[in-house]
């Protein structure tokens, strides 16, 4: 036996509305917000899950050639013990749709990156991607 964590591999969008918001989400059965994603199915690219994921999580339209890579990060897992994401970061078009929760999402948050109060946040959302959103607002 290891004492070496599990590494997940996901892929994650950061997702703005026209007033810098950060789109957050909460699965079902769990407590934690994080940015909306997954994981990749075998032979799929990065942006491929990506789209995936936003039309099946939140019924958004985007094509892979619209997402812009920002960088691979490593973080604890929100929701699976011994585990740390290796997740694939991509900024997404701004969102000027509706957006509702399916499949696996149960709720939605639209926060201000620089302060989004007492929310249960994942690690990589808490430590590494809400600071960078706020380091780029005016």
């Amino acid at each position: 036996m290891t004492d070496s964590p599990v590494r997940l591999r996901i892929v994650a969008a950061l997702l703005v509305d026209v007033d810098g918001r950060a789109l957050l989400v909460r699965k079902r059965g769990t407590r934690r917000f994080m940015q909306p994603g997954g994981k990749p199915e075998a032979g799929e690219s990065a942006e491929d899950a990506l789209v995936r994921e936003l039309k099946e999580e939140l019924g958004l339209q985007v094509a892979p050639g619209d997402l812009r890579r920002v960088g691979r990060f490593s973080a604890l897992a929100a929701n699976e013990a011994d585990t740390v994401v290796d997740a694939e970061i991509f900024d997404a078009p701004v969102v000027t749709t509706a957006v509702a929760v399916a499949a696996e999402i149960e709720e939605l948050l639209w926060i201000d990156p620089a302060d989004p109060g007492g929310i249960d946040l994942a690690p990589l959302s808490r430590d590494i991607l809400l600071p960078l959103l706020a380091a780029r607002r005016p």
